[in-house]
């Protein structure tokens, strides 16, 4: 496939418009049919889990999380962040809790996170925030059995740069045991000059400083022993599926613990819409990633 750089703006905005390369339906009702999924998820979610939300992590409006409990009371329970997509410009941690239900089911805490979406918040803000939402949880629940990091699209970018971080600022050396990045963007050059960057508005350095494909050796010192697994949609775009392919391959040269899933018969919306049924492909496989099978 050819580079990137060869591409002129309307193929690469073709490449990175993920709701035009669905199988299922028009572009536009894909999206819409994806936030009616998410919502209705959480709305269940809600509804029959115990939950807190609106939990601050700093001073913020958008500094908030909301948090899945499990009615058991084991004290050592596995602890899953949830960071959602939409092209860190949509979407919010009010319908990200729609993967919940199974995983608490199971006794797993989730905690979807809350960050300054486009245009309120650029890159280095939500990146910033991400990475202090996790100090936050850590502080917050001091019990669990294992941190374990799931983000989807923008989410899955998000949180390799989690597992990018380095911790000595912070003061705190997280152990996360397992990570989930399911069609992600892990070089954010090749959208810059794209749509996804008018509310962004990055430059080339603000793009390359947040890029987790730059910086597998800070990976590699901050989260060595994670199991990470790198999933991509048959159908997602052929960049978008080359992003997940290279991420996955310099992750496995550095001599890091991942995997490859990919996963048949889905797009960019339904790969990850359907964590909320325990018998999906996905859905096990993070339930085994958490010992919880």
């Amino acid at each position: 496939m050819s580079d990137w750089r060869n591409m002129n703006k309307d193929e690469l905005e073709h490449q990175f418009s993920p709701s035009r390369w669905s199988h299922r339906m028009s572009a536009d009702d894909v999206i819409r049919a994806h936030v009616a999924a998410l919502k209705a998820g959480t709305e269940k979610a809600r509804s029959i889990t115990q939950t807190l939300l609106d939990v601050p992590y700093g001073d913020r409006d958008g500094e908030k999380l909301d948090v899945y409990v499990p009615s058991s009371s084991s004290p050592d329970v596995p602890l899953l962040i949830y960071f959602h997509g939409g092209y860190w410009q949509f979407l919010s941690k009010n319908e990200s809790g729609f993967l919940a239900v199974p995983l608490v089911q199971r006794g797993v805490v989730v905690v979807a996170v809350g960050y300054s979406i486009a245009p309120e918040g650029d890159m280095d803000l939500m990146v910033s925030q991400v990475r202090r939402s996790l100090v936050s949880v850590i502080q917050q629940y001091s019990h669990i059995s294992g941190l374990y990091l799931c983000g989807h699209s923008a989410g899955a970018h998000l949180a390799a740069m989690v597992l990018s971080t380095d911790w000595t600022q912070y003061n705190i050396s997280p152990q996360i045991k397992g990570a989930f990045l399911v069609s992600g963007v892990y070089d954010l050059q090749p959208i810059l000059s794209t749509y996804v960057n008018e509310p962004l508005k990055m430059t080339e350095e603000v793009a390359l400083r947040n890029s987790p494909s730059h910086f597998l050796p800070q990976l590699k010192r901050s989260s060595a022993s994670c199991d990470i697994i790198v999933a991509v949609a048959q159908n997602d775009s052929p960049e978008f599926r080359k992003q997940s392919e290279e991420y996955f391959k310099a992750l496995q040269s550095a001599g890091l613990k991942v995997s490859y899933e990919d996963v048949p018969n889905t797009d960019h919306f339904n790969i990850i819409e359907q964590l909320v049924d325990e018998d999906y492909h996905l859905t096990k496989l993070l339930l085994k990633m958490m010992g919880k099978s």
